[in-house]
This record gives structure tokens, sequence and C-alpha cells, in this order.
């Protein structure tokens, strides 16, 4: 049952998501494509696993594929993957890119998760490229600062597909973030809090003229909200929902390399 993605793309995917089968005896294991598609009807429905329509393999099946992807991190070295591809073919401009973070609410509970002003949840950071194509993602806990977050996200990424310039929000304005990045060769680009001091002000107007495209990175966390599976977190293992996340930005990026 071949739904969500094409033949092409999936001999991208299936090195990657093969699974060993256990031993040579037994019933025949369940077909790799379908499990995965059935993952992403999951994903883009937010439904729950024991509404999964009958037409995919069962319920219990997929998630023990599930669990196995993730454990694996295979969604993560997909992205990582094809990253790097569009990268290798001028598909994705690293001078200018975006990072933001947006919440997703987990009324019942599970790891990493933090309580806010907004109820209990997950923070998910994300910078895309100059186009809006996200590059990594990471999952922390809700009550954690977003200029916290930075190293631990860019900390996923390639030598070859590290930004050149990050731009955030009022957020990210913090000196000693500015020091890491530049350390990595990475500029941070950020509007001064309302608090800071005339004498402290690090930022001038030429480098701020790029944050008037921030609006990219927005557009890239709505397209997440499309996958239904990440407005409300449901999963109480954190690496579930964060396998989900990346499956979430891998399918946005393999539009764009066929």
């Amino acid at each position: 049952m071949a739904m969500f993605i094409t033949d092409q793309a999936w001999e991208a995917l299936e090195p990657v998501l093969k699974v060993p089968r256990k031993s040579q005896y037994g019933r025949p294991r369940a077909d790799e494509r379908e499990c995965f598609e059935a993952v992403l009807f999951v994903l883009h429905t937010g439904i729950q696993w024991k509404h999964l329509p009958r037409t995919f393999p069962p319920k219990s099946t997929v998630h023990d594929y599930l669990q196995h992807w993730v454990g694996r991190q295979a969604f993560r070295q997909l992205l990582a993957r094809v990253v790097g591809m569009l990268v290798q073919r001028g598909r994705i401009d690293l001078e200018e890119c975006f990072i933001d973070a947006t919440f997703a609410p987990a009324k019942a509970g599970g790891q990493g998760v933090g309580l806010t002003r907004k109820g209990k949840g997950t923070k998910m950071q994300l910078i895309v490229d100059a186009e809006g194509l996200p590059l990594g993602v990471s999952i922390g806990t809700a009550g954690q600062g977003e200029n916290k977050m930075v190293q631990g996200t860019l900390e996923l990424f390639a030598p070859e597909t590290q930004p050149e310039r990050l731009i955030g929000d009022k957020a990210y304005d913090d000196d000693a973030l500015d020091a890491t990045l530049a350390e990595l060769g990475i500029e941070m680009i950020s509007p001064h809090r309302s608090n800071r001091l005339p004498e402290n002000v690090t930022q001038d107007g030429r480098p701020l003229r790029r944050y008037k495209r921030r609006w990219k990175v927005e557009r890239t966390i709505a397209w997440l909200g499309n996958h239904r599976r990440l407005l409300v977190r449901y999963d109480k293992q954190l690496s579930v929902f964060t396998g989900f996340t990346l499956l979430g930005c891998l399918m946005i990026v393999m539009r764009h390399l066929t």
C-alpha cells in the first residue's frame, strides 16, 4: 500500500529502514515500506494506534518497527543524509539560517515534560536554511531557555551542513551564546532584549536587516503543524516523540530531493 512516498523516495530510505529478521523460521516479517507508511499515517492524522486502519499491518507490529527505527536513530540518520545530499547539489543555502522554538502540550505527562504558564509540555527547537528547509531539530523540556538549547541542536549537524549565520528572536540575545557560536565560526544575529544597557549593545543595523526574513522558520513550524501528531504530544516516551518530529522534518526535505 504505497500512499505517502514514491518508489524513488523509498529507494533512498530503504537501506536505513531495513529491519533484520530474527529467525529464518516462523511467519514472514511485515513489509518495512507498509509499516513506514503506517507510521506516516499516524504522524499526519494524529490518530491513536488502536484506530490504525486494517489496510496497514497490525498496530503492534507497526509500533515495534517504529521503536526499532527510533532506537537506531534511523530518522536522524536519514535527515542528515538527505540534507547533506541537498547541500552537495546546491539546493540548501547555509549562509543565512533561522532558528526558533515552539511548544507542544503534553497533558498526559511523560519523559522530558516541563511545566510552564501554558501547562505541561515539550519544547521543539528548529533550524532551517534560507528557504525554510529544516536542517535539524532538538527536543527539550518546555521550561528550558531557548538559548540553552542551541548547542545541543547544533551538535546534530555534520561540519558540511553547519550554518554560517543563525538568525533568531530576542530569546537568543545572549553574549555567552554569541561567543560560543563565534568559536564555531557561526554568527548569531538577534535583536536585543529591552533590558540591555546602551553600552552593552553588540548588534548593529546591517546584520539585523536579515531579521525581517525570520518568518521563514515560522512558516516551517506551520508546515510541521500539518502533521497532527506533533501539535499535541501523546507519546510518553521522549524518544518516540523525537522520532515523529524528525520524521516530519524528513518528509519536508524529501520533497526537494527528486
